[in-house]
């Protein structure tokens, strides 16, 4: 299973609790991250049903990388209640150089393992990651 452009492979959970998100929307938000070690993607942290956005940003460390997905439920201007799955590659300025560009070559790989990803957003900075640009990107 490893990936022979960057050796990485995804640990099944990974996939397991997508499925969950996307099909039984038993999680708000999965954040997941490159155990340096097993050369793996791992799942960190599940957020309940019922955890926020914020919830989810302040989840992210301040300068590691990760990659993570959100629950977006929103409503549209037609008044349609509606959901996207967003997927995030998260890249502080503030992580370090090797672990940034471990992040960036197995990002692809990564992101196709998780069918159903609606949106992505990469960011380097809790400003691009804001609530208000989700909602753009949803629409």
């Amino acid at each position: 299973m490893a990936n022979s452009s960057s050796g990485m492979a995804v640990d099944d959970e990974c996939k397991l609790k997508f499925l969950e998100l996307k099909a039984k929307r038993n999680h708000r938000f999965i954040v997941f991250k490159i155990e340096e070690k097993t050369q793996q993607v791992i799942v960190e942290k599940l957020g309940s049903p019922k955890e926020t956005y914020e919830d989810f940003t302040n989840s992210l460390p301040a300068n590691e990388c990760r990659y993570a997905v959100f629950d977006y439920n929103f409503t549209t201007n037609e008044n349609c209640q509606k959901s996207k799955i967003f997927f995030f590659a998260w890249s502080p300025d503030t992580s370090r150089v090797r672990t940034k560009m471990l992040y960036a070559s197995s990002k692809d790989k990564f992101k196709r393992q998780l069918d159903g990803i609606q949106v992505e957003l990469q960011a380097t900075d809790p400003s691009e990651m804001s609530l208000d640009i989700v909602k753009a990107r949803a629409l």
